[in-house]
C-alpha cells in the first residue's frame, strides 16, 4: 500500500486484495410539509452550529487527506478504511524519519533541505511523491532549522562576551580629558582627602565604605547614590582603590566634584608599600589565576559548541574581570586597610537606593563576612547560582566538603569584619586552595574571583535580608512582576556582561544607573556619556 500526495491532498490508496465490492445506497427523498417545517428547523438549529465546527475543524486538520471539504465530512463523520490506513501510514512514515539515520537521511540533507515549508509542499505535490519521502524532507528541513537557531544562539554568546570586554570610546574619551585636566589645573591635583578629613581615614566611629576600581564614571555613580540615600552623610568615608594607570583621572574626577560632608580617599597600587612576603603571595595568586583562565581558554577553543549552556558559562567565566588585578585584590582587603576593623565592600556595578547604616551595626555573630544568599524569589531559588555552577563535583576533595545543590553568597554588597578575617586566616586558607587547583590540573574550579573565595570563606558567612542586594542586572532584563522588587532593593547589582555603561545594556534598566550620572559636567558632556 502506497500514499501519494498530489495538489488536492492524498487522493489515492493503492492495496493489493481479491476480493473488493462497491456497495451503493439509494437516498430516498421526501416532501417536506408545511406541519414538519417548523420542527425540521428547530432540529437543524441545533444540529448545524455542531456540525459546522465539527467539519471547519477537520477540513483543517484534514486538508491533505482528502478530495474535497465534502470527502472530509464523510472521512471525519462516518469513519471508514481509508481514514484508518491513512493514519497507520503517516505514523509509521513519521517513525521512521524520527528513527531514520544513515543513507535516506543523509541524502536528503546532502540535497539540501528546503527552508519554507510551502515550497516543500509544492515540490512534493508537484512530483507525486510518496508520504515517507514527505516526512523524511520535513524532518530534514526542521533538522537544518535547528541547526541555524543554535548557531545564531552560540554567536549571540560570543558577541556578548567580545562586548562586555571593550570599553567604551566615551569612557575612554573622559580619563583623558581628566587626565588632562589633572595637568592644567592645580584643582584637580589636589590630595584626597582634604585635610580636614584625614583624621576620618581610621576612626572607627565612621562608616567606611571599600571601592575597588578602575572605573572613574562607575565609582561616581557608586558614591553619589549612597551620599543622596545617606540618613547621615557626614559619617560616611569613601576608600577608592584603583591601578597606577587610572590613579589620576580618579582623583581629578573626584577633586574638582567633591562629595558634601562625605570623606573621599583616592590611592593607587603604586602607593603602597607592602611587605616582601605580601609581593610574592600577590605575584603568586595572580599566576596562578593567570594559568587557571589560559586553561579554560585553550579548553573553549578546542570546543565545538554542541553543549550550548556549558559553553556559555566557559565565556562567562572568560571575562576580562577573571583576570582583573583589582578583582583578585578582594582577597588583599585586610592588607590594603590594616587600620580598620570592620567595613562595607561595593562593586563598581551597583547602585544604592537605601540608606546603608544599619549595615555597620550588623551583628555578624563572629562570622566573617555578611552577604545575601537567600532570596527574594521564594523556596528552592538561588539569587545568583549554585555551588555546583562554580565548582567541580567530579573530584572527592570538592564533593566531600561542599553541597553542590546549595545556594552561593553574592559578592557586590559585603560586611567585612576584618578583625575576624585575620583571626580566622581567610587569606592564607584562598591560597591552600589555588595550590590545591594546580595539584588538580587546574580543574577544581572554573575561572574566576568568586569560585576560590567560596572555598576560602566556607563556614565563615552571615546570610543577611535578601532586600539589601538585587543582582544579577546584566544578564536580562526584568519581568513586569519585578519592577516593585527593583524599586523595594536596597542595592541594585548590575552583574553580568550588560552593565549599564556599554551599549549592550539594557534599556529598561539603564535609566536606574543614570540617574546619578552628573550630565551637566562639562567632561561628561564631551565625551558623550550615554544618557
Amino acid at each position: 500500500m502506497k500514499f501519494y500526495i498530489s495538489t488536492t491532498g492524498i487522493k489515492r490508496v493503492t492495496i493489493s486484495t481479491t476480493n473488493s465490492s462497491a456497495k451503493g445506497s439509494t437516498v430516498a427523498t421526501r416532501r417536506i410539509t408545511r406541519r414538519t417545517f417548523l420542527p425540521v428547523v428547530l432540529l437543524l438549529s441545533i444540529v448545524l452550529p455542531f456540525l459546522f465546527v465539527r467539519i471547519a475543524f477537520l477540513v483543517l486538520e484534514s486538508a491533505s487527506a482528502c478530495n474535497s471539504a465534502l470527502d472530509c465530512i464523510g472521512w471525519g463523520l462516518l469513519g471508514g478504511s481509508e481514514a484508518s490506513l491513512l493514519r497507520e501510514e503517516l505514523t509509521r512514515a513519521l517513525m521512521e524519519a524520527k528513527e531514520g539515520h544513515g543513507t535516506n537521511d543523509g541524502d536528503y540533507r546532502r540535497e539540501g533541505s528546503t527552508e519554507s515549508f510551502n515550497v516543500l509542499v509544492n515540490e512534493m505535490t508537484s512530483n507525486q511523491q510518496d508520504i515517507k519521502t514527505f516526512a523524511f524532507r520535513t524532518k530534514a528541513m526542521l533538522s537544518m532549522m535547528e541547526l541555524k537557531v543554535q548557531s545564531a544562539r552560540e554567536q549571540e554568546s560570543i558577541n556578548w562576551h567580545l562586548a562586555s570586554h571593550g570599553v567604551p570610546k566615551s569612557l575612554h574619551c573622559l580619563c583623558l580629558k581628566l587626565a588632562e585636566e589633572y595637568a592644567v589645573n592645580a584643582m584637580a591635583r589636589s590630595h584626597l582627602p582634604p585635610p580636614e578629613y584625614v583624621s576620618r581615614l581610621t576612626d572607627p566611629s565612621f562608616h567606611h565604605v571599600v571601592l575597588l576600581t578602575d572605573n572613574v564614571l562607575a565609582a561616581s555613580v557608586v558614591i553619589s547614590s549612597t551620599v543622596q540615600h545617606s540618613a547621615n552623610p557626614e559619617k560616611l568615608v569613601f576608600h577608592i582603590v584603583t591601578d597606577k594607570k587610572t590613579y589620576i583621572p580618579m582623583n581629578a574626577w573626584f577633586a574638582i566634584n567633591p562629595i558634601k560632608s562625605a570623606a573621599v580617599e583616592v590611592k593607587g597600587l603604586h602607593q603602597y608599600d607592602w611587605s616582601h612576603e605580601v609581593n610574592v603571595h600577590v605575584k603568586e595568586m595572580l599566576e596562578i589565576h593567570r594559568l587557571i583562565w589560559s586553561h579554560y581558554n585553550d579548553n573553549l577553543r578546542n570546543a565545538n559548541f554542541q553543549h550550548e549552556g556549558v559553553n556559555r558559562r566557559s565565556l562567562e567565566a572568560l571575562t576580562p574581570s577573571c583576570l582583573s588585578l583589582l578583582n583578585h585584590l578582594r582577597i588583599y582587603i585586610p592588607e590594603l586597610f590594616p587600620d580598620l576593623n570592620k567595613i562595607v565592600f561595593l562593586d563598581e556595578d551597583v547602585v544604592v537606593q537605601h540608606d546603608m547604616s544599619s549595615l555597620w551595626e550588623l551583628d555578624l555573630n563572629k562570622k566573617v563576612v555578611g552577604a545575601v544568599v537567600d532570596s527574594w524569589c521564594g523556596d528552592n531559588c538561588c539569587p545568583g547560582k549554585k555551588y555546583k555552577d562554580y565548582l567541580n563535583f567530579s573530584y572527592p576533595i570538592i564533593s566531600s566538603n561542599f553541597d553542590h545543590d546549595r545556594c552561593v553568597w553574592l559578592y557586590g554588597v559585603n560586611v567585612f569584619d576584618l578583625e575576624a578575617w585575620r583571626r580566622v586566616k581567610i587569606t592564607t586558607n584562598y591560597h591552600k586552595w589555588l595550590k590545591h587547583n594546580l595539584n588538580f590540573g587546574m580543574e577544581l574550579w572554573q575561572p574566576g574571583v568568586h569560585p576560590p573565595a567560596l572555598l576560602a570563606f566556607e563556614g565563615q558567612v552571615h546570610p543577611i535580608d535578601p532586600s539589601w542586594h538585587v543582582g544579577g542586572l546584566g544578564y536580562r532584563p526584568p519581568q513586569a512582576h519585578n519592577i516593585k522588587m527593583l524599586g523595594d532593593a536596597a542595592v541594585l547589582h548590575f552583574s553580568g556582561p550588560a552593565k549599564p555603561w556599554l551599549d549592550i545594556g539594557f534599556p529598561e534598566l539603564r535609566s536606574l544607573w543614570n540617574r546619578h550620572v552628573n550630565f551637566s559636567d562639562k567632561f561628561i558632556r564631551k565625551c558623550r556619556i550615554l544618557g
